[in-house]
């Protein structure tokens, strides 16, 4: 009896093993400092990561579909800064400046798509030279000039980013809802069993006759949609846009999404992961804020914070803590 309670222990921690390291984490910090786990502070704590978090929920269909998408950050500054400019064209205002930046948020992600997709050509080179050419677009189109909302109490756009129902941050309800919506699609329907056949072997898959093409495309199209989503929030929280302020966010989310257990090698991830890499993130920042380190100390502490986490998820799927092969 005990023996198959340590086994049906076992099986849980192997395919858990992020959510223990998360569960031990907040418990270390709770008590380091018990204001960690006030309800405010975890609210906040969300709150803040939702734009990172519903980017990262896009690139994990990507990372599955075994490709990387690094121009989810020069494109989230693109979505701010075009949303805020057509928010303030007379012949626009806010009804039609958001279908219409989605609209051509969306075109970016099938370029990504077509290349990628269809083309075949590496994901690493194509990503990385659209987040210098979406960069370069959006410096541009903003003529290298920030955006703001002039007339801000004159306009109901602030609802995405401020906004609250039933007494839940709006930022926060989209995150989880957009979350439970692509985590039903990824595990529950064919299309989401098509994007882990592609991104597990895209050669069987094909012989299969899974339109891999098809698939890729889609990926990119989900991460654009995100990104717009995310854009759509951080222009609306703070009225006002850089024209660099998703730069470098490319890693966060990628971090994210492999702190959450999706293989860079594809075919295998979850979107309730890629949430608790997300959590993580912002949880590890927040700590480190509440108990007074400097920030570059949370640099260092951040990394070993991911590390023991990434070890102690891998160490339950294996059984071992240390590979056997050494």
């Amino acid at each position: 009896m005990a023996d198959q309670a340590m086994k049906s222990l076992g099986s849980v921690l192997a395919r858990q093993g992020i959510l223990v390291a998360f569960i031990l984490f907040m418990v270390s910090f709770t008590l380091w400092n018990p204001r960690f786990i006030d309800v405010d502070n975890v609210f906040g704590v969300i709150r803040s990561s939702a734009i990172l978090g519903i980017m990262a929920l896009g690139v994990t269909f990507v990372v599955i579909g075994g490709n990387l998408d690094l121009s989810v950050g020069s494109m989230l500054s693109f979505s701010a800064i075009v949303v805020l400019d057509l928010h303030e064209n007379p012949a626009f205002g806010p009804a039609l400046a958001i279908p219409a930046m989605f609209a051509m948020t969306l075109c970016l992600g099938a370029i990504n798509g077509f290349l990628i997709g269809y083309l075949r050509l590496n994901s690493l080179i194509v990503t990385l030279g659209m987040l210098s050419a979406i960069h370069g677009l959006t410096l541009t189109y903003s003529g290298g000039q920030n955006m703001d909302i002039a007339n801000q109490n004159e306009t109901w756009f602030d609802v995405f980013g401020r906004g609250e129902a039933l007494g839940i941050p709006i930022p926060v309800l989209i995150f989880l809802l957009l979350a439970a919506f692509l985590g039903i699609v990824l595990a529950k329907t064919p299309f989401g069993r098509k994007v882990y056949a592609v991104g597990g072997n895209g050669t069987a898959a094909t012989f299969s006759g899974i339109p891999r093409a098809r698939v890729v495309f889609m990926t990119y199209l989900i991460s654009a949609f995100c990104v717009a989503t995310a854009g759509l929030i951080q222009a609306s929280r703070t009225m006002g846009a850089q024209n660099t302020v998703g730069q470098g966010m490319e890693l966060e989310v990628l971090a994210a999404v492999i702190l959450g257990g999706a293989s860079l090698l594809g075919g295998s991830g979850t979107i309730f992961k890629t949430v608790i890499g997300v959590l993580i993130l912002g949880f590890i920042q927040n700590g480190l804020l509440l108990a007074g380190l400097e920030f570059y100390v949370q640099f260092v502490v951040t990394w070993i914070i991911i590390i023991l986490a990434v070890w102690l998820d891998i160490a339950t799927k294996r059984g071992k803590l240390w590979s056997p092969i050494a």
